[in-house]
């Protein structure tokens, strides 16, 4: 069946798959990553316990997810400011309901498979988050994709994410190192709940939400109805178990099964999932290895701290890092795409400068699109809203930039991808 494209806005034909010719299953890559996957989880769980194993095997199917469906947070704010495409923005309002339905029943019973009492990612809001989410917003256009965009698409073979995760994990050590400067010397409200801090409780918060997501999605038809934007390329998809394992699948339902891990993450172990505290890690454990003793840096006190002196592998957010390029890898050979590709030296340079405003941004923020924006609403606090503004105003920006280094903007009378 040939791949179809809807320049009229009618929500019911703008399919985010469709079925079409698949390339060939890559054997070989997708032998290596299962076993790599298996052997892994083996050491992860001789050296740790099961329940790093149990997170582990969460990332994977994190990666599986946002690579089947081509999972995006970066090409959804770009694909809303530039052509007034919806469907990304609108796939997040379904994964934020669905999310914040969990976390509420989560958080306000105490539930937990591990006897952890489950805590949500509720931080202070002040310049710190605006400075550092609209660093993030610009980074993820410049680098193409976030930190989960990152994470998934090195493992489903892009070059060019390779030289933004590096950097992703320079520009968070730098960002461990000013850490100190940004929550003592500038100004910030405390932390806010809008369910505990507001007085109105889980079910409240969750009502307040709820008629978020819906104002912002009612919003999300009117911007389409009104500027007409051109669908989504829709991705190859097969039919039967077959999509399952190696077809595209559908943006919507990608939402719904990221919310559901995102809760599991929450239930298993007593925090949201979350990606860039990971990097910072790992850059903290690279400087130690060559002499510089960041222990002293106001970034790694207590757990984090404590996380250098350790296994990375005892690190939850590091295995569950690592299961999502795995999974994403697993994937991209079950469906035949992984194909790395020489990266251009416009492309190169974006990719550093990205992955740099990226890393350092996250820290600035209290996290990424995962940790700040997705795991912040989620648990109810307002600096997850802020976040996703000024990411959004950060993409706007980016826009303007992109074009400097050859990067093109979807434009109205083009499919966007």
């Amino acid at each position: 069946m040939a791949e179809t494209t809807y320049n009229t806005f009618q929500p019911e034909r703008q399919p985010t798959t469709i079925v079409a010719k698949l390339n060939p299953i890559q054997k070989p890559f997708l032998t290596i990553g299962v076993l790599a996957s298996i052997i892994l989880l083996i050491i992860i769980v001789a050296t740790t316990d099961l329940i790093q194993g149990t997170l582990y095997m969460i990332g994977l199917a994190l990666g599986v997810t946002l690579l089947h469906a081509r999972f995006g947070f970066t090409s959804a704010f770009r694909r809303l400011m530039s052509v007034g495409n919806v469907q990304g923005l609108q796939a997040h309002m379904v994964m934020l309901a669905v999310a914040t339905t969990l976390f509420a029943i989560i958080l306000s019973t105490g539930f937990s498979f591990t006897g952890s009492t489950p805590t949500g990612y509720v931080s202070p809001v002040g310049i710190s988050v605006l400075v550092g989410a609209f660093m993030f917003g610009i980074g993820m256009q410049l680098g193409s994709g976030c930190a989960s965009g990152t994470l998934y698409s090195v493992g489903g073979g892009s070059s060019s994410m390779i030289l933004t995760l590096i950097s992703f994990i320079v520009g968070s050590v730098i960002g461990a190192y000013h850490f100190t400067f940004w929550m003592e010397d500038t100004p910030a409200l405390p932390p806010i709940s809008i369910a505990e801090s507001t007085g109105l409780g889980f079910f409240g918060g969750w009502a307040v939400q709820m008629a978020l997501f819906a104002g912002i999605y009612w919003i999300t038809v009117q911007i389409a109805k009104r500027k007409n934007p051109p669908s989504m390329k829709p991705l190859a998809t097969t039919t039967g178990w077959k999509k399952v394992l190696r077809g595209s699948w559908p943006l919507f339902a990608a939402a719904i099964i990221l919310a559901l891990l995102n809760a599991l993450t929450l239930a298993v172990r007593g925090n949201p999932w979350g990606i860039t505290s990971a990097f910072a890690l790992w850059g903290g454990k690279a400087l130690m290895l060559v002499g510089i003793d960041v222990s002293s840096w106001g970034y790694f006190t207590g757990a984090n701290g404590e996380a250098l002196t350790q296994s990375v592998l005892a690190d939850s957010t590091s295995v569950m890092n690592f299961g999502i390029i795995l999974g994403a890898f697993i994937a991209a050979s079950a469906q035949g795409t992984f194909k790395p590709r020489k990266i251009k030296p416009g492309i190169a340079g974006a990719s550093i400068i990205g992955g740099l405003l990226m890393g350092y941004g996250a820290r600035l923020a209290f996290g990424c699109n995962i940790g700040a924006y997705f795991g912040g609403i989620a648990s109810f606090s307002l600096h997850g809203w802020v976040w996703m503004v000024m990411a959004i105003l950060g993409t706007l920006l980016a826009l303007f930039i992109r074009p400097l280094f050859g990067l093109k903007n979807p434009k109205p009378t083009d499919s966007v991808c």
